[in-house]
Parts: structure tokens; C-alpha cells; sequence
């Protein structure tokens, strides 16, 4: 017989449950911040899909703590970029440049903090309009829920001060496009990724939430393929 799922009303309902062993997040940095060490300390694995929360030092300092006293795990997709395997074994030698350049359209900024504040009409843009230049640890600072890649690629990389990030917004483009450029003693690498945004939330893509499917699979797997 099928098993119906479960809905838990609260998060206090999912860690008193023994038959559920790994959460994943897909709410906001915000969340991360104030529930994953919760979570972890819960006996819980945990997925995170807004990985810009753990550019915070001091949080990701905490969770560390708490999977070295625990045991548990904490995941991390690639999300909506290719060449994370890559860029972590190039991280083992030196790596003197990372570059991420998004494009998106307009529409998937409409709402967000940057937009409000600089009062850039966003119906307006007929040409494209770079919106963000600079450090992987700001940009996911002022696009919260638009540029999750500059944080994973960040920590896969050479860190979010480094990581060196531009964003733009492309009223020619219908899709979410992500470069990366990465250079280092192990050579050059350079990866053009176009994603479908995902149908509900134009601010993501499609691909990043099938990485978060692909990653509970790697974990129930008993060959794994990739670094």
C-alpha cells in the first residue's frame, strides 16, 4: 500500500520525528540563519538551497561546530551552475581568479531590495542594465534569492571576497544565463550554463531544483559519480 506524506505543521513536529532523517531547506537565508544549527543539534541532515546564509563567518563557524559534535551532515547542491567538481579540485592548488557574470531578465529582479532602493523601474530596461559589481559576499547580500551560485561557487572556490561577481539584467533574454571563469595553476576553465527559470518563481532556476533532487539521490546511492 502507498504511503501517504505527512504534513508537519511546524518544525518542532519534523525533529520529533525519528523516521525522518534529512530536512531540506527551500525558504530563505533568513531561515537557514535561525534553524540550521537547530536542525543539525536535532540529530537532522540538512539540504540548503539558500546557501548565501553561510557566508555569514559566524553562522557557518556554528554549523560546523555542530556537525563535528553530531555527526550529521550538511548539503549543498550545485545548484544552477556546472563545473562544481572542477572548481573544488582546482581549489586544492592555487587559484588566482573567479569570475561569475549573470544575466537574467528584468522581470526576475521586480520586488527584490536592490530594485526598491535604487528605483529602477523595471518595465523601463530596453537594453542591458548591469546591476551588481564586486564581491561574491555582497552580491548575495543585496540579491538574496537571485544570486545563491555566487555563494556556492564562493565556497567551492576561493572564498566570497575573492569570487568576483557581475550582474545584469538583460531585457533580450528569456532565459537565466551564469559564466564562470576560473583561472588558477591548474590551467583555465570557462562554463556558459542557460537555465530555464523555474515556472513559479522566475528569480531561480529550473535546474537548481532538480540539483537538490540529484543530491538526495547521490546520497541514497550506493555508487557515486563526480568528486
Amino acid at each position: 500500500m502507498k504511503r501517504r506524506p505527512l504534513i508537519a505543521r511546524s518544525l518542532s513536529e519534523i525533529l520529533e520525528r525519528s523516521d525522518v532523517h534529512i530536512v531540506v531547506e527551500a525558504a530563505s537565508q533568513e531561515f537557514v540563519k535561525e534553524h540550521a544549527v537547530e536542525i543539525l543539534s536535532g540529530n537532522k541532515d540538512l539540504l540548503i538551497m539558500s546557501v548565501g546564509a553561510l557566508l555569514d563567518e559566524s553562522l557557518l563557524s556554528e554549523i560546523i561546530d555542530v556537525t563535528r559534535r553530531t555527526g550529521r551532515k550538511v548539503y549543498v547542491p550545485s545548484g544552477a551552475i556546472v563545473g562544481i567538481d572542477n572548481i573544488k579540485s582546482a581549489a586544492l592548488g592555487k587559484v588566482e581568479e573567479v569570475i561569475l557574470v549573470t544575466r537574467k531578465p528584468p522581470e526576475s529582479f521586480r520586488g527584490t531590495d536592490l530594485i526598491e532602493k535604487s528605483g529602477i523601474d523595471i518595465s523601463s530596461i530596453k537594453e542591458p542594465l548591469l546591476l551588481y559589481e564586486g564581491p561574491a559576499r555582497k552580491a548575495v547580500e543585496i540579491l538574496p534569492q537571485n544570486i545563491n551560485v555566487a555563494a556556492t561557487l564562493s565556497l567551492a572556490g576561493i572564498g566570497p571576497d575573492k569570487t568576483k561577481v557581475r550582474v545584469i539584467a538583460d531585457p533580450k533574454i528569456k532565459d537565466i544565463i551564469h559564466e564562470v571563469y576560473v583561472r588558477g595553476e591548474f590551467g583555465e576553465m570557462y562554463t556558459r550554463t542557460v537555465n530555464k527559470p523555474f515556472p513559479s518563481n522566475p528569480r531561480t532556476s529550473y535546474i537548481a531544483a532538480l540539483s537538490a533532487i540529484a543530491t538526495l539521490k547521490r546520497i541514497t546511492s550506493n555508487m557515486l559519480i563526480g568528486t
